[in-house]
């Protein structure tokens, strides 16, 4: 199978990982970078021996068949389109677009002109929750009847060097880390029925510490504290909280799912790796489960290759747009039902992703086995 060429579109922080990886997937390469800025876009590709370019140049380039969308969340759905209409599939970072309303134009705008979306996170294809779903699977915990998820930390004024978009539109606890919290879950669980939850604004304004901008004033638009709960479509009953305003520390699990058997406690869906530990019915004890599946490593671009294999071959890719506006929607009903004091029932659906095949992680080709 030939390679699926990409371009990334957006050069800051993310990009290096994605450059990084983009040679260990079997089914697609980065041939190109670009951003408005089209000197640091040189800059950045040099460092990985990739070529810089304008996005105008990116996007007329015919052997280019995947954009890679790193912009910063308020430029998501108007690059995607952009990318669309040039004729591109396109896979983004989190979230899949601000708004639900952008979120659905960037995916009928793909479906009407036969093209594919995908998007971050893709953690949840690292051997850590691929080894989670296997077990889910395999009966290990019984039926699952709920589950716990907490996202706790002081925010992004401490150590960001620009961290005042994570409390404008598109930012929050919810929407910068709820994607991999949500994902993550969906993947284990599958789709939402409905969702509530309490949202607030804890310190309207914060001070940057980091450098260079320490000392600089920030007004905060979006909730920073989050406390939602769950319904999903196969039973289970959840609690997700995220916050970026615990300033003392947290000793609260990332996730834990229980079940009529057992429960299990998730690794941080922020990474790729372990540990999964497994606490059956009757025991006290925890036992930790080895890996059934490889990518334990910083893998990110596998959701990417995931796509580029997919689009190669007709199968359906595991990072998908339904499954990132899926979450998308979700994020926006807990701060609906905080405002309105209500549940709110989720109008989109998705498929919960096929387990990827154990070993082939790099190649990704080929359907789910046991």
């Amino acid at each position: 199978m030939n390679k699926l060429k990409a371009g990334i579109i957006g050069t800051g922080n993310i990009s290096g990982i994605y450059m990084q990886n983009g040679g260990r997937f079997g089914s697609m390469e980065i041939a190109a970078c670009a951003d408005l800025d089209v000197e640091r876009a040189k800059q950045r590709g040099a460092e990985y021996g990739i070529r810089g370019c304008s996005v105008e140049e990116l996007l007329a380039d015919k052997e280019i068949e995947m954009v890679i969308n790193l912009t910063i969340p308020q430029a998501h759905a108007a690059v995607s389109l952009q990318a669309l209409e040039a004729g591109k599939h396109v896979y983004l970072e989190k979230p899949l677009a601000v708004t639900r309303e952008e979120g659905r134009q960037v995916l009928d705008k793909a479906n009407s002109a036969g093209l594919l979306v995908g998007a971050a996170p893709d953690t949840f294809l690292g051997g850590g929750i691929q080894t989670c779903i296997k077990l889910i699977a395999e009966g290990a915990i019984g039926i699952p009847v709920g589950a716990t998820a907490f996202m706790m930390s002081g925010g992004h004024e401490s150590w960001h060097p620009d961290p005042e978009f994570y409390y404008k539109q598109g930012g929050g606890p919810m929407f910068d880390m709820g994607p991999y919290y949500l994902t993550a879950l969906i993947a284990m669980l599958g789709p939402i029925a409905r969702v509530t939850g309490s949202a607030r604004i804890s310190f309207p304004e914060r001070t940057i510490t980091s450098k260079p901008k320490a000392g600089q004033k920030i007004e905060v638009d979006v909730p920073t504290h989050v406390a939602g709960l769950i319904d999903f479509v196969s039973g289970p009953v959840a609690t997700l909280v995220t916050s970026f305003d615990i300033k003392g520390g947290s000793m609260l699990p990332r996730i834990e799912l229980y079940g009529s058997e057992g429960t299990l406690q998730v690794p941080d869906p922020n990474t790729f790796g372990g540990p999964v530990l497994l606490c059956r019915a009757g025991s006290r004890e925890w036992e930790e489960v080895a890996l059934s599946h490889g990518s334990s490593d910083n893998a990110r671009g596998i959701g990417a290759a995931d796509m580029a294999e997919a689009i190669r071959t007709g199968r359906k890719h595991r990072a998908s747009g339904q499954l990132a506006y899926h979450v998308l929607e979700a994020m926006h009903g807990f701060h609906d039902a905080s405002e309105l004091g209500c549940h709110y029932g989720m109008q989109s659906t998705c498929e919960r992703p096929e387990l990827l095949p154990a070993g082939r992680e790099n190649d990704l080709s080929g359907s789910a086995r046991g």
